[in-house]
């Protein structure tokens, strides 16, 4: 594991923190957090993600090796794996993950920003989409935003890749919570414990039902939750 993407387990809390100096995410970085995630299920009940740094994410850097992208578009496409993975670890992790907004969170950083489960944004922070000033369309970022804000909203911070604050970002409903910044980590820490205290086969079925049930038809969204219903409750930890 890179310094550049600091995990510690402090008790069933898998603290992860993106820690580099520009306050972009790496392709590397990208792979390496969603290979944490995936895993943090065997060791922990939920996973919180932050940056070290002023800003949460600035956005998507290429590797310091990489070269320049391929010519060839079905290679190039290849280049970009990390990043969707990334996108895709987030949804697909069992626990829930947890993100801490601070300062600008931009491209990368605001796709992530709006897959965690829960995410606590400072009053100070802002969000953008930028790449299309860098002449790149932006449907990476889309890739990850379609299904949890409008196509209104989407279109407009794609076209204008203006910031919005973070009262903005909580009424497009991509963030959960806005918080003034001296009393972030209080708020942070109060909803871990919280989080924490409630039972993991709850913890883990919440997660997973919301993942599953938007992609089924009425019928089976309904068969679905009366199953997980009918096997998460009778779970032992559930009666403790």
């Amino acid at each position: 594991m890179s310094d550049e993407l600091l995990l510690n387990q402090n008790g069933r809390i898998l603290e992860t923190t993106l820690n580099r100096e520009d306050g972009a995410c790496s392709d590397g970085m990208a792979a390496e957090l969603s290979a944490a995630m995936l895993a943090a299920h065997e060791n922990s009940d939920m996973v919180l993600l932050r940056s070290a740094g002023p800003d949460f994410c600035t956005g998507r850097a290429r590797n310091a090796d990489a070269g320049k992208p391929h010519p060839e578009a079905y290679t190039r496409r290849a280049e970009y794996d990390s990043i969707f993975n990334c996108y895709k670890a987030i949804r697909n992790a069992q626990v829930p993950i947890v993100g801490v907004i601070e300062g600008r969170c931009m491209g990368f950083g605001t796709a992530v920003a709006s897959l965690c489960d829960v995410s606590f944004a400072s009053s100070t922070a802002t969000f953008n989409i930028p790449e299309i000033e860098h002449n790149v369309m932006p449907t990476m970022v889309m890739s990850a935003l379609y299904d949890r804000i409008s196509r209104n909203a989407i279109l407009w911070m794609t076209y204008t890749a203006q910031f919005i604050d973070a009262e903005r970002a909580l009424s497009y409903g991509f963030i959960s919570q806005v918080v003034d910044a001296d009393k972030l980590d209080a708020e942070v820490e109060q909803f871990c414990q919280t989080l924490l205290s409630r039972p993991r086969p709850a913890i883990l079925g919440l997660k997973e039902y919301l993942h599953v049930a938007p992609k089924m038809d009425e019928l089976g969204a309904i068969d679905y939750a009366r199953s997980l219903h009918s096997m998460v409750n009778t779970a032992a930890d559930m009666k403790k």
